[in-house]
């Protein structure tokens, strides 16, 4: 009998292979009939039915296989092929999606190679499609794209997939519950004018600094008790501080050229964490340089950009948000979400680049957050 049954599995398979689907589906229900049916079968089974466009004869075989097998990519993407040629865009992404989430690594053959790349093409125009709908809809709701509230577009944006989530991964320390937020709004800070207003004459400082041609240094420095992670930027002049301050203590060299800026900075709600923090410094980046995407050390604070010196050409990437870079115009972000910078001009670009402390932390918190992060800073060093 199991000789028999391998038979008439082996003349289905050969049927299928010179393209008599007929013959490949009886020798293949055959099997079936007998309850020796494994998901293997059942998948050959749904291609024959597809090849005789027997769509519910397919569907029945595919629910097999996945009945047996649920993260079975041939049969999750012609599932999803059945739906999609019934015009059912969201049911089609469904199985697709979770096809392309579960592809595994290493070689695979070619013809799922194939199918994988076809599923994604189409989970790329169901999109569009729903995009267009939306779009259509809330025109017509009287909410077109230019005067939708901008969390509102974000939003649709993640849904139909132009946008991707990004949230808090701090590489050091995560503080709970605070707000996802890319961007801040400059209005949100009162302590903002009064810095601001200081932009020409801390720029001043900065093109006598400049001048002198000295203080800058590497902003990505190797340190001999840290390993090496590989940063494509790990001692280069491209990306260059000049710190004002650094670690908690001002640069004094550095600062006493600097005078107005560093009575600005007061303005700022700055940490105040022995040995830690203040920091602040001129971040020079040279022409045409790429800093790649990284988070930073903690969730607790924002990073500040007074833009002063800005060739045209200079963006700024915060989750999945693009800031261009202007001179004068602050960007507040928070850098425990995925970022990068460009600047593709050619001349430097520099901005001042300092931390304050997120509004969202009251005073009891920060104050806790300053002593815990003392603390951290201390473990190892009682010895």
């Amino acid at each position: 009998m199991i000789n028999d049954v391998e038979a008439i599995g082996r003349a289905g398979v050969a049927a299928l292979q010179r393209g008599d689907a007929a013959a490949a589906r009886r020798a293949f229900e055959q099997v079936a009939a007998k309850g020796n049916a494994s998901p293997q079968l059942w998948l050959l089974l749904a291609q024959a039915c597809g090849m005789l466009r027997d769509a519910a004869g397919e569907e029945r075989a595919l629910d097999q296989v996945l009945a047996a097998d649920a993260r079975n990519l041939y049969a999750l993407i012609m599932k999803g092929d059945l739906f999609a040629a019934r015009g059912d865009d969201r049911a089609a992404n469904s199985y697709y999606q979770l096809a392309l989430s579960n592809v595994p690594a290493g070689n695979l053959p070619a013809d799922l190679l194939q199918r994988l790349r076809r599923a994604e093409a189409a989970v790329a125009a169901a999109s569009q499609r729903f995009a267009v709908h939306l779009d259509t809809q809330l025109v017509a709701a009287g909410l077109p794209a230019g005067q939708r509230p901008a969390r509102i577009q974000e939003a649709i944006d993640i849904a139909t997939g132009s946008k991707q989530v990004y949230l808090q991964q701090p590489t050091s320390f995560y503080f709970p519950q605070l707000p996802q937020i890319q961007f801040y709004d400059q209005a949100v800070f009162d302590w903002l004018v009064p810095m601001l207003a200081a932009v020409p004459a801390m720029t001043a400082e900065l093109e006598a600094a400049l001048a002198e041609d000295a203080g800058f240094e590497p902003y990505v420095a190797a340190q001999s008790n840290r390993p090496n992670r590989g940063h494509s930027l790990l001692n280069d002049p491209r990306w260059s501080a000049f710190h004002l301050w650094q670690d908690g203590v001002p640069v004094e060299a550095n600062a006493r050229r600097c005078p107005i800026t560093m009575a600005a900075l007061g303005h700022a709600p700055q940490p105040m964490i022995p040995g830690r923090a203040p920091m602040a410094l001129f971040s020079m980046l040279r022409p045409h340089t790429h800093i790649p995407p990284h988070t930073g050390l903690l969730n607790t604070r924002l990073i500040c950009h007074i833009p002063l010196i800005v060739p045209a050409d200079c963006r700024l990437r915060v989750g999945n948000t693009i800031r261009n870079v202007q001179a004068g115009v602050p960007l507040i972000f928070d850098d425990s979400i995925e970022h990068e910078a460009w600047n593709d001009s050619d001349a430097v670009r520099i901005i001042l680049l300092f931390e304050i402390w997120r509004p969202e932390l009251d005073s009891a918190e920060r104050e806790a957050l300053a002593a815990l992060f003392g603390a951290i800073g201390t473990y190892g060093m009682e010895g």
